[in-house]
C-alpha cells in the first residue's frame, strides 16, 4: 500500500468517525464570510453552492470554497485574470455609486441594482419622467442574453410608486398599468381601461406595461400575459446557467481527501463503466473518465502533465476489496496541443475483479493544474452460472483494430477491436453506431440462437434488426454496426434480446442521443495498458480480493498454485494470513520461516505474523524475539510493545511486561484499556 493511498484511507476514516463532531463544532461565519455570502454573491450563487458553503466547518474551508467559486466562473482559466470576477466587482461598485444615493440602502440592495448585477449594462435606458399623470419610470432594454436562456430582446420596467425614492421592478401581472398612473389607489381597477388611459398619455410606456417582450401584444380579455412574469423569474435564475454547480458537492465530499492545493479545483467530468469477461474466466472492469479539458505545463516546445488515478472498490457494507494507485504521463508537441487543447480527453483503465456487488470510486488528479475530479458508481460483476448472460452494451462511434501484441490488455477491447465511445453517448446522423457486448453461455461460449436489436425513439418502437448468433465470427464478443443515417435527431433506447428456440431468454439495454448538429468535438483517448489477461499478476490480484472478502478457502485455492510455481515472501505472507484466519498457526510459521533469516531484507509483515503465530501457540520467547526484531528494523510501535508485554506477562515476567506497557503509554497515552491492565498488574505485584 502506498503512502498516498494510506493518506486517502485515513482521511476517509477520520471524515466518517468525526462527521457528527464536525457539525457540532462548526465555526460560525466570520463577518468577512457573511458579507461575501449575503452582500457580494447573493444574486449569483446557486442554492447548492449556498448550502455547501453553510455546511463548511472552518474558515480555511470557506476560503478554499470561495477560490473554487470564482475559478468555476472564469471564462479563461489559462490566463492570470478572472474576467468574470473583475466584471462582477465593477457591477457591484457601479450600483452602489450610481443607484444608491436616492435610497437609504446600498445600490446593490435595490431592484435596479439586483438586475444590473445579474445582467449588466442595458443596451438602452428610456426614462419616462416629469409627467404629472404618471409616476417616474425607467425602461431598460436588453439584447443578446440568449446564453442565459432569455429572449433575444426584452424590456425591464422600474417605477417610483410615489414619484420619489427607490425604483421598484414592475410586473405586468402583479402591478398592471394602473400602478403607473398617478392618483389611482384602487388596484382592482379595470386592467384594460388603465391600459387605454396610459396609452393616451404615453403609447410606448403603455406597450411595455402589458408586455416586457416586444411584439407580444396587449392584454387579452382583460388579463395580462404571464410570459413577462416568467421572464422575470428566469432572470433571477439566470446566474445558474453560468456554472455547473456540482463542483460544490464534490468540494464538500472531498475536502478531507485531497491536498489543499487541489481542493478548490474540481473538474467537471463524465464516466463510463463496463464489465468484460476474458476467455481465461477472469472478469475485468473497464472504465473511462471523460474530461472536458486538459491543463498542461509548457517547457520549451513540450506540453506535459501527469494524471494520478486513485481507485477503491468496496462491498456495499464498506469493506475495502481492492485499491490502486496509478499514474499516466502525457507529453504533447506544439502541433498536438494545438489540435487537442479544444477537445475532451477520455482516460481509460482496466482491472480484474472477482464476482460480487460493489461500490467503485475513482479520484483523478492533474498534477500540472492541481485539479481533481471523481467518479463513483455501483458495480456488479456477475458470477458464472447455468444461464445465459448478456452484458451491458458499449455504444461506440469508432472501432480501432488492436494488434495482437505480446503481453497487452487494452481497455474496451472486444472481438479484436477497441471500441471508442463518448461517455455521454451522443451521436451524429453521419455516424455508424457500434453496439459491442458479450453473450456468454454457462461455460463462457456463445449459445446458439438469435439476437434482436430493438430501437425505441422517444419510447415508441422505431427500428428492429435480427441476427443469427452464429454469424458473428468473434463470438462471444459481438459487435453490430448500425448506420444512423435514417435516425432523426432524438433520444433513443436500445434493447438487445437473445432468443433461444424463438423464446426470449435474456435482454440488456442502453440509451443514446442523435444530435441535429453536423459536427461534434470527439474526445481523444489515453489508455492504461496492462499485461495480457493470462499474466499471473491478474490472478494474484483476484486472490488478494478474495482474501480481503474473507473468502479464505477460495483465496488459498487461487494463491497457493502461484506460490508453488514461484515462491516469494509476498505470496507467503498472503497465504500465512489465510492460515492465521483459519487458526492453522503451525502452518503460518512454516510458510514464513524461509524469510525470517534474511536480516534487513525481511518484511515487517513476516516478522509480526510469525510473532503472532508463535504467541498464539505458547512460544512466547520466540514471539518476543520476532517482535523485537521488527522494532529494531522498522521502529518501535504501540502494537509491538503491547504484544511484547502480553508475551512477558504470559511467561510470568511481570516487571518486563510493565516496562513494555509503560513505554507504550509514553508513546500513546490515550489507551485506557492498557492503562487499566497496567494498574491491575501493579496492584497484584508482589516483588
Amino acid at each position: 500500500m502506498t503512502q498516498r493511498i494510506r493518506t486517502v484511507i485515513l482521511g476517509t476514516l477520520i471524515l466518517t468517525v468525526l462527521a457528527g463532531l464536525l457539525a457540532a463544532e462548526q465555526a460560525p461565519l466570520t463577518e468577512r464570510h457573511r458579507s461575501w455570502l449575503e452582500e457580494e454573491v447573493n444574486y449569483i450563487i446557486s442554492p447548492l453552492e449556498r448550502e455547501v458553503f453553510l455546511k463548511l466547518s472552518s474558515d480555511r474551508e470557506r476560503d478554499m470554497f470561495i477560490e473554487a467559486f470564482w475559478r468555476h466562473r472564469d471564462p479563461t482559466p489559462e490566463s492570470s485574470k478572472n474576467e468574470f470576477r473583475e466584471e462582477h466587482a465593477r457591477r457591484l461598485a457601479h450600483t452602489d455609486r450610481s443607484l444608491g444615493p436616492e435610497t437609504v440602502r446600498p445600490g446593490r440592495k435595490t431592484d435596479r441594482g439586483r438586475i444590473y448585477i445579474i445582467l449588466g449594462e442595458p443596451r438602452e435606458i428610456e426614462r419616462f419622467q416629469g409627467k404629472g399623470e404618471i409616476y417616474n419610470c425607467e425602461a431598460w432594454f436588453y439584447q443578446g442574453k440568449e446564453e442565459l436562456g432569455l429572449p433575444a430582446a426584452f424590456y425591464l420596467l422600474f417605477f417610483q410608486k410615489t414619484g420619489v425614492g427607490e425604483y421598484k421592478l414592475y410586473s405586468p401581472a402583479s402591478d398592471g398599468p394602473m400602478a403607473l398612473i398617478a392618483g389611482i389607489t384602487d388596484t382592482g381597477e379595470n386592467y384594460v381601461a388603465a391600459y387605454r388611459a396610459l396609452r393616451d398619455i404615453d403609447p410606448s410606456l403603455a406597450s411595455i406595461s402589458v408586455s416586457l417582450i416586444p411584439g407580444e401584444g396587449g392584454p387579452i380579455l382583460g388579463r395580462p400575459s404571464l410570459v413577462s412574469d416568467m421572464l422575470i423569474q428566469r432572470i433571477e435564475a439566470a446566474p445558474r446557467k453560468l456554472v455547473e454547480d456540482k463542483y460544490a458537492q464534490r468540494f464538500l465530499d472531498f475536502r478531507d481527501r485531497v491536498e489543499v492545493e487541489y481542493s478548490a479545483n474540481y473538474m467537471d467530468s463524465s464516466a463510463s463503466l463496463h464489465v468484460i469477461r476474458d476467455p481465461s474466466g477472469i472478469a475485468f472492469v473497464h472504465y473511462g473518465i471523460e474530461l472536458q479539458r486538459l491543463s498542461v505545463n509548457q517547457y520549451q516546445d513540450t506540453f506535459a502533465t501527469t494524471l494520478l488515478l486513485i481507485g477503491v472498490v468496496t462491498t456495499l457494507e464498506g469493506k475495502r476489496v481492492f485499491q490502486f494507485d496509478k499514474s499516466a504521463t502525457i507529453e504533447l508537441s506544439q502541433a498536438e496541443i494545438a489540435v487537442r487543447r479544444s477537445l475532451p480527453l477520455t482516460v481509460r483503465d482496466v482491472f480484474p475483479l472477482v464476482p460480487g456487488e460493489y461500490r467503485f470510486s475513482v479520484l483523478l488528479k492533474n498534477e500540472a493544474s492541481k485539479e481533481f475530479t471523481s467518479f463513483e458508481s455501483a458495480l456488479i460483476v456477475p458470477a458464472s452460472g447455468p444461464g445465459v448472460r448478456l452484458s451491458v452494451p458499449i455504444l461506440g462511434h469508432l472501432l480501432q483494430t488492436v494488434a495482437d501484441g505480446p503481453g497487452q490488455l487494452t481497455p474496451y477491447r472486444l472481438g479484436g477491436h477497441q471500441v471508442l465511445s463518448e461517455s455521454q453517448r451522443i451521436f451524429l446522423r453521419t455516424d455508424t453506431l457500434f453496439v459491442a457486448f458479450q453473450l456468454l453461455g454457462p461455460r463462457g461460449e456463445a449459445p446458439d440462437g438469435r439476437l434482436r436489436f430493438e430501437f425505441f425513439k422517444e419510447n415508441e418502437p422505431f427500428k428492429e434488426i435480427t441476427r443469427e448468433v452464429s454469424g458473428y465470427a468473434s463470438r462471444p464478443d459481438i459487435v453490430e454496426p448500425v448506420p444512423l443515417a435514417d435516425f432523426p435527431p432524438a433520444h433513443y433506447r436500445l434493447r438487445i434480446v437473445f432468443l433461444a428456440n424463438g423464446v426470449e431468454a435474456v435482454s440488456a439495454g442502453e440509451e443514446f442521443d442523435v444530435t441535429p448538429k453536423e459536427g461534434r468535438p470527439r474526445p481523444w483517448f489515453l489508455s492504461k495498458v496492462l499485461p495480457s489477461a493470462d499474466d499471473p499478476s491478474h490472478v494474484r490480484v483476484t486472490g488478494r480480493q478474495l482474501l480481503n472478502l474473507e473468502r479464505f478457502s477460495e483465496a488459498e485455492a487461487v494463491l497457493a498454485p502461484l506460490y508453488a510455481a514461484k515462491p516469494e515472501e509476498g505470496l507467503a505472507i498472503e497465504l500465512a494470513r489465510i492460515r492465521m484466519a483459519l487458526r492453522d498457526y503451525a502452518q503460518v510459521e512454516r510458510l514464513l520461516e524461509p524469510y525470517l533469516s534474511k536480516g534487513s531484507d525481511t518484511r515487517y509483515d513476516s516478522l509480526v505474523l510469525a510473532g503472532r503465530a508463535s504467541q498464539l501457540t505458547g512460544r512466547f520467547s520466540r514471539a518476543i524475539e520476532l517482535y523485537e526484531a521488527a522494532a529494531v528494523r522498522f521502529g518501535t510501535s504501540v502494537i509491538l510493545l503491547n504484544a511484547i508485554g502480553e508475551c512477558h506477562l504470559a511467561s510470568g515476567r511481570r516487571r518486563e511486561a510493565a516496562a513494555a506497557w509503560e513505554k507504550s503509554l509514553s508513546l500513546s497515552p490515550e489507551q485506557p484499556e492498557l492503562r487499566r491492565k497496567l494498574e491491575a498488574l501493579k496492584t497484584g505485584w508482589r516483588p
